[in-house]
């Protein structure tokens, strides 16, 4: 399939998208919303085929990539689902403790995108552990629709838990050097900022791309730095920046936050069209920089 961007597609219907995307509406609302884009010989459903993820595009480094070693491996998780599973990478030839990084996945479980995401990690000498919080329910299901579909009817107390028990358990690894930091997207994002609101000082950094943020009560409780990444049109979620901005100066937390402008939701997912190359590449370089700057030291 040919390569799409986001300024192929009207707004109104990457807005509808996203509103599928995060369970607002069904799939037969968004193919009705989107009969009025369908013109010129292109139907609804080809519209909605076309905004799906492709998982041809997302990989960067592949699975058997000399530089890593990758792996499933289950966590003990006795406060949440009992267990939770997910994909560990790290470099081949690691020397010396390395800093530990939790990758945290959007609202339909592990998919090739985040165990893509958790590669580019080893690449750059970190271990990352991408845990799947749909392992209660069988795992990601090899689809993102069905996998949205499972993800709803996990508890999202003990998946939250799954997640702050995988964090502790990279935390404690013999061959980290005793830090973790956590990116998340999307649903991921909301958890690294949960993350640094539960763990405190257990955690070191924090990088939320486009996620949920904390109560306003909440946010002394956080000690590690974070680094923000909001897209300009996602107005679902900026519309929380700014009272969570004024919480994080207000209590002399160190944060740094950037709208990228341009950007939709799900920005850095290069399986989709609202995958924005040059946003994803600065924020990913951010990142790096990020982790580098407050897990090795």
């Amino acid at each position: 399939m040919e390569r799409k961007k986001a300024s192929d597609y009207p707004q109104e219907l990457l807005n509808l998208f996203d509103k599928y995307v995060h369970g607002d509406i069904e799939r037969r609302d968004f193919l009705e919303g989107a009969q009025k884009f369908a013109v010129g010989g292109v139907t609804a459903t080809m519209l909605y085929e076309s905004l799906k993820p492709n998982y041809a595009w997302a990989q960067q480094v592949p699975k058997d990539d000399s530089r890593i070693k990758s792996e499933y491996v289950t966590v003990d998780s006795p406060n949440g689902n009992g267990t939770i599973k997910g994909y560990f990478s790290r470099p081949a030839n690691a020397t010396g403790k390395l800093p530990t990084v939790l990758v945290v996945h959007e609202n339909r479980g592990l998919n090739p995108y985040i165990e893509d995401v958790a590669r580019r990690f080893a690449t750059l000498n970190f271990i990352a552990f991408a845990p799947d919080g749909l392992t209660s329910v069988g795992g990601y299901p090899g689809d993102d629709e069905k996998g949205g579909k499972l993800f709803s009817t996990v508890d999202r107390a003990k998946m939250t838990e799954d997640f702050i028990a995988s964090a502790k358990w990279l935390k404690g690894r013999a061959d980290g050097n005793g830090k973790v930091g956590s990116v998340g997207f999307c649903f991921g994002g909301g958890i690294s900022n949960t993350l640094a609101v539960r763990m405190g000082s257990d955690l070191s950094a924090a990088v939320p791309f486009y996620g949920g943020q904390p109560k306003a009560e909440d946010v002394p409780k956080i000690t590690a730095p974070l680094l923000l990444h909001y897209g300009s049109l996602d107005t679902r979620l900026n519309a929380g920046w700014p009272p969570y901005e004024e919480a994080l100066k207000a209590n002399k937390k160190v944060y740094t936050g950037y709208v990228y402008e341009g950007a939709n939701h799900g920005f850095h997912n290069d399986t989709t069209p609202r995958y924005d190359e040059a946003a994803a590449k600065l924020a990913w370089t951010r990142t790096v920089d990020f982790f580098n700057k407050y897990l090795r030291g």
